[in-house]
């Protein structure tokens, strides 16, 4: 019988329970984190972002203010969604946004977790800690019969001190070269129709060479969008051959649901755990990079 697993920090973990309780803190720092990707078949694209904003400012949980992933968190010049700025742009984001080294983050979405863990990983690699997803989200929070608003939330700026942390965003060349290495362990978190092939959503249909699937869909429950249990996800990352030992490089289309596996792994107390940054949308598209499918 499998031992009872338990995150090894809890508390990077809220409930709607504990943040209605919080509403009030002053250092608290909620956000609402969504972002929608619109399928237009037909259009050779994976997808249309769509901000998230317009959904917030007509109800939200009260006191949160919105996170615009791909309008100020992610690079203008890039050909792909969603690619990470520099640390300093980051940090400069998130500090106009009322993230300082003294308050507390709980990051939300009303959609799919990964909206929400995109930022936590963010804030982790700027080497912020203080930050925690709210389990279930939105949804959640609306089905518990908890307050909602429509008054827009401005947090004052506050001073954001930088202390990257390197290695938490890999890129093109770091998958490259784990491919053949037996100590890195490269997991897809999308669904098994993209991963096997079947879906050729990005490009080439595919996926890395020699990577194993662990869908981030599946280590939530459908019911509640609240995380699965952690022996459960445990038993996930388990059955793929991920060992705590290895280096773990986490992808998926645009290197965002990826990191509801990152968050997990680490939760897990895995601690070499890196996000492949443009993941599919780049490795799909560039003929010179390996593919392999079912």
């Amino acid at each position: 019988m499998m031992d009872e697993r338990q995150f090894r920090r809890p508390e990077a973990l809220v409930s709607g329970d504990w943040l209605e309780e919080h509403l009030d803190d002053p250092n608290l720092r909620i956000f609402d984190c969504t972002t929608h990707l619109v399928f237009d078949e037909g259009s050779g694209k994976p997808y249309r972002v769509v901000s998230g904003r317009s959904d917030h400012e007509s109800d939200h949980i009260p006191g949160s203010g919105y996170l615009d992933l791909q309008g100020d968190f992610s690079r203008r010049d890039s050909p792909y969604s969603f690619t990470l700025p520099s640390a300093e742009q980051a940090a400069e984001a998130f500090g106009r946004h009322g993230i300082g080294d003294e308050t507390q983050v709980v990051l939300y979405s009303r959609t799919t977790m990964p909206w929400a863990t995109r930022f936590w990983w963010m804030l982790r690699w700027l080497g912020f800690d203080n930050a925690a997803i709210l389990d279930g989200g939105y949804a959640k929070w609306v089905a518990d019969g908890r307050p909602v608003s429509s008054q827009p939330t401005a947090y004052l700026p506050q001073n954001f001190t930088v202390n990257e942390r390197s290695g938490l965003f890999v890129g093109r060349d770091d998958v490259l070269s784990a491919i053949d290495d037996s100590s890195t362990c490269t997991i897809c978190a999308l669904g098994p129709d993209v991963f096997s092939g079947e879906n050729s959503r990005y490009g080439r249909p595919g996926r890395v060479p020699g990577s194993v699937n662990v869908p981030a869909a599946h280590l939530v429950d459908p019911e509640t969008i609240e995380v699965a249990a952690p022996d459960r996800v445990a038993a996930a990352f388990s059955a793929v051959g991920a060992d705590p030992d290895d280096r773990i490089i986490t992808y998926c289309g645009g290197g965002i649901f990826a990191t509801l596996n990152a968050y997990l792994l680490h939760q897990l107390g895995f601690e070499d755990v890196a996000v492949y940054d443009n993941s599919m949308s780049e490795w799909a598209t560039d003929a010179s990079l390996p593919i392999e499918s079912d």
